[in-house]
């Protein structure tokens, strides 16, 4: 799933084309809708596309991922706080549901929230009204469209437990299911040329498109990140590529383990942290200064691991410090901070064996 800047879905399929005929039907109401699919196939942007051709388009979409942040957080996130309503509110803020007001509150994740925080924002569909952190009375009420969005069934969460039955029921007036990149194979050479014309404008890249062979093992892989893997390989291949078509050999070593692309099998071994890291930073997007250093800094990794990680990005990246950088989700102005501290701590890697 992937929307163009005129909010049009990516995709000839037929379950783009019932999907977005759902959504030119139930846009034109202002019903509540939960939107269920695998992590990656692109609930946001579904819930875009509906904003989008509603009747609140003039206002915004604004969006919260409700697994992003803890509890305490997550409500001053949504609801605003006044000043001195804990250690840290120097001044008033305003939530995100105010911000929201008269557009769309879109909610990701809604599965993560927990049930304090599912009874708080049940009160907020009854009655509209907006109870700041830290405020002994409602501040208003507001207008907004809620689309919430979650990759976990909640009709078993509610079994368990650990979800409001009557939160489910409120938020369920519409229920839209964004199917798998797998269930829809003749989308994928349209996604892989869209997110090719996005990574190779004016940029100065070498790679220019993917030979014959490339592309069809890309439409025969499975794909169990969905559309955001795919575009993260589409973008790693144009970072790391040489030559102006890519071929099947620069492919990631999970696409041609899955392929057998003509290369001798690895012996099976044991995942290790560095593998679990890699896969947050390549396939989550995850920042290296959010979810590794935090973890080394607290003696919760070793200095191996960051090595055995350096060496992955390297090996990725064809021995390009900045590559790695760029792959790790840094900002151009970390590099020589990056450099800088895989040096003091003793965990840089020689780039020359790898080139």
């Amino acid at each position: 799933m992937r929307a163009q800047g005129n909010g049009q879905l990516i995709g000839t399929s037929a379950a783009i084309l019932d999907l977005t005929q759902e959504i030119e039907r139930i846009a034109r109401s202002d019903a509540k809708v939960l939107i269920t699919g695998e992590s990656g196939v692109g609930k946001e942007l579904v819930a875009n596309a509906i904003h989008r051709r509603s009747a609140r388009a003039q206002r915004q979409m604004v969006a919260v991922n409700c697994a992003g942040l803890p509890e305490t957080l997550l409500e001053s996130e949504l609801f605003g706080h006044v000043k001195g309503s804990f250690t840290g509110a120097y001044r008033d803020k305003q939530g995100k549901l105010e911000l929201a007001d008269g557009g769309t509150m879109f909610l990701d994740e809604i599965g993560e929230m927990t049930l304090r925080m599912q009874g708080l924002l049940l009160r907020f569909m009854e009655t509209g009204e907006l109870q700041k952190v830290g405020a002994d009375r409602a501040a208003g009420r507001v207008s907004v469209r809620v689309i919430a969005a979650t990759n976990r069934n909640l009709r078993d969460m509610i079994v368990q437990g650990t979800f409001r039955e009557d939160l489910f029921y409120r938020l369920n007036v519409i229920h839209l299911t964004v199917p798998a990149l797998r269930e829809r194979r003749e989308d994928i050479p349209l996604l892989i040329a869209h997110f090719l014309t996005q990574f190779t404008r004016d940029n100065g890249h070498v790679v220019k498109g993917l030979a014959p062979d490339t592309m069809r093992f890309l439409c025969e892989y499975a794909w169990p990140g969905n559309v955001r893997e795919l575009e993260n390989v589409i973008e790693r291949l144009v970072v790391t590529g040489r030559t102006e078509l890519v071929a099947p050999e620069e492919l990631p070593s999970e696409v041609r383990m899955h392929q057998g692309v003509g290369l001798r099998p690895k012996r099976e071994r044991r995942r290790t942290i560095a593998d679990d890291l890699y896969k947050r930073l390549l396939d989550e997007r995850e920042s290296f200064w959010t979810s590794v250093y935090p973890l080394y800094m607290q003696r919760e990794i070793t200095r191996g691991n960051v090595r055995d990680l350096v060496r992955k990005g390297l090996e990725e990246a064809r021995g390009n410090y900045k590559i790695v950088a760029r792959l790790f989700n840094m900002e151009q102005r970390d590099y020589k901070r990056f450099l800088n501290f895989l040096r003091k701590h003793d965990c840089q890697v020689p780039f020359k064996e790898y080139r």
